[in-house]
């Protein structure tokens, strides 16, 4: 099947179905990896896939023209999901160029050790193939240093590369293909575990491309569906997503050893709701990390919880923590909270993490010595009934 985004623009990318843990988080229906090949006077294939699905991507090719006619390989992203089998295809497309920006062709030559014709380019550079061109929006640090987004000016579609993209596995390839309220949930888990730490560069991305006024009646990006339906939508989508708002809304994180943390984390929820606020529930163990951050994406509170064990913060809690710092978090109040047997140690070094983060403390944790009692659990609700009235004054 041909799959024609507009005339002589093709989608040639590769469904991989089975795959469920990229970039260290779990993909519940696996994802495509999107490649879009421009045939006009002189022919252009703007990115490739990973690695293992070279034979799927030139099988579409092949419908198409004969590879060997490729005049052009953009590389928007030297990631190897996306430039994974461009060594493959510059062997078929021998008199092919790559084009890159400079710090793409960097990331491609310390990769590949090739000595590709490379073609660097820029904000202010564009690539006419015929009846059609090519122009280049550099986004550096959205999220590698060598990013960029193409866009072809006749057709009005932006080549957005990681941007805008989702993790979904489906025939389907469009948006108006699929159900809106499972593609929105996609594109949320997306947006909080790769590009939540960009928010501030991707408000200001969008803010040039907005003054550069150019016409986008459709954007492709490098994994899930196009949007054609409604470019606009996504876009401010991930405008409302970067200025970070919060809503009347908790969650709380946290493990447990023998339910004693458990007994807490449920008492607080009581406490946050007694307020009137919602509150989502997760356990480590029993919850993906990456659908936890996604939870985190516009709380107007974290709320983390960890037994002690060894004198610090339980295993699973102490890496969820990692993650999550490196992920910057754009929740702006926190808490902590804990039980311990011979002596504290977690809930200390949970505070502490949450203001390095930049999240301030609504009130110095609480801990509670074994299992809660009746005044213990009293104590938790209180505590929650605190976190929940935070929430409302800052919302």
């Amino acid at each position: 099947m041909v799959i024609k985004l507009k005339e002589g623009v093709y989608w040639v990318g590769a469904i991989d179905w089975t795959v469920r843990d990229l970039h260290g988080y779990i993909i519940p229906t696996g994802t495509t990896y999107n490649a879009y090949l421009v045939v006009d006077e002189k022919v252009a294939l703007v990115d490739t896939v990973k690695h293992g699905f070279l034979d799927e991507m030139m099988m579409r090719i092949e419908k198409i023209i004969d590879p060997e006619r490729i005049d052009y390989v953009i590389s928007n992203h030297t990631e190897m999901d996306h430039s994974g089998v461009i060594p493959w295809v510059m062997k078929q497309a021998k008199n092919a160029t790559v084009v890159a920006t400079k710090k793409g062709e960097e990331g491609l030559k310390r990769y590949y050790k090739a000595d590709w014709d490379f073609k660097t380019v820029g904000a202010d550079d564009e690539l006419s193939l015929g009846k059609k061109t090519l122009a280049f929006v550099p986004t550096p640090m959205l999220h590698w240093p060598d990013s960029m987004m193409s866009y072809l000016k006749e057709d009005k579609i932006l080549l957005s590369n990681d941007a805008f993209g989702q993790h979904i596995a489906s025939y389907e390839r469009f948006d108006d293909e699929v159900d809106q309220n499972e593609l929105m949930e996609h594109v949320r888990l997306y947006f909080a575990n790769i590009l939540m730490p960009f928010t501030q560069l991707i408000t200001k991305k969008l803010d040039e491309v907005e003054k550069l006024k150019i016409p986008i009646e459709m954007i492709a990006p490098s994994h899930g569906v196009i949007w054609r339906k409604n470019p606009a939508g996504i876009i401010e989508e991930y405008k409302k997503l970067s200025k970070g708002e919060t809503e009347r809304r908790a969650i709380i994180v946290y493990d447990t050893m023998w339910h004693s943390t458990e007994k807490m984390a449920t008492a607080i929820a009581e406490g946050i709701m007694d307020e009137g606020v919602k509150v989502d529930v997760m356990k480590l163990r029993s919850s993906y990390i990456s659908e936890v951050v996604t939870k985190i994406l516009g709380s107007g509170a974290l709320v983390i919880g960890s037994p002690t064990l060894n004198n610090g913060v339980f295993p699973t809690v102490a890496g969820f923590m990692t993650y999550l710092e490196g992920l910057k978090p754009q929740v702006k109040k926190g808490a902590a909270f804990g039980s311990f047997g011979w002596t504290g140690g977690a809930v200390r070094k949970l505070q502490t993490q949450l203001e390095g983060m930049g999240i301030e403390p609504i009130e110095d944790g609480l801990e509670v010595k074994f299992l809660p009692d009746a005044n213990d659990i009293k104590s938790c609700i209180e505590f929650g009934r605190l976190i929940g009235k935070s929430i409302k004054e800052e919302n």
